[in-house]
């Protein structure tokens, strides 16, 4: 099985980073889901590229035990933060947050250290430990 070290090195070689992967079921159907990121944004193009690419080698040493859907994405103007990285990424971009205990707000990323995001929200800034967020995506105001 490719190792996520061998993943990340074959992303890269296509001139882009590993942003994350999930196993999703759609319709009856396992999906192995790969988004890439880039400064300069991701092209369908690019997603193919990386598609052709890890394939073959995912038709060797498949991510997932059984059948599945393989798909190459971006993780989208409002992405998920699941890993620190992701945080530190985000710093000084609008935040959508559920908590465990089910308040929800929209805020501005300030900051990121020892597990623990700074969300302002209007004039109070909020301290919130990985641990007490349900989920937490960047928030893009249409």
């Amino acid at each position: 099985m490719l190792d996520k070290e061998q993943m990340v090195k074959i992303v890269e070689s296509c001139g882009v980073s590993l942003y994350d992967t999930e196993v999703v079921s759609e319709f009856d159907k396992r999906i192995f889901r790969l988004y890439i990121t880039s400064k300069e944004g991701i092209s369908l193009d690019k997603c193919a590229e990386v598609s052709r690419i890890l394939s073959p080698i995912f038709d060797l040493e498949p991510p997932l035990e059984g059948e599945y859907l393989f798909e190459v994405s971006s993780p989208g103007i409002e992405r998920k933060l699941t890993k620190p990285e992701h945080f530190t990424a985000s710093i000084g971009e609008k935040v959508k947050v559920k908590l465990n205990s089910k308040e929800k707000f929209i805020g501005l990323l300030e900051a990121f250290t020892n597990n623990v995001a700074s969300v302002r929200v209007e004039n109070e800034l909020k301290q919130i430990s990985l641990d007490e967020i349900e989920s937490i995506r960047t928030y893009f105001e249409w």
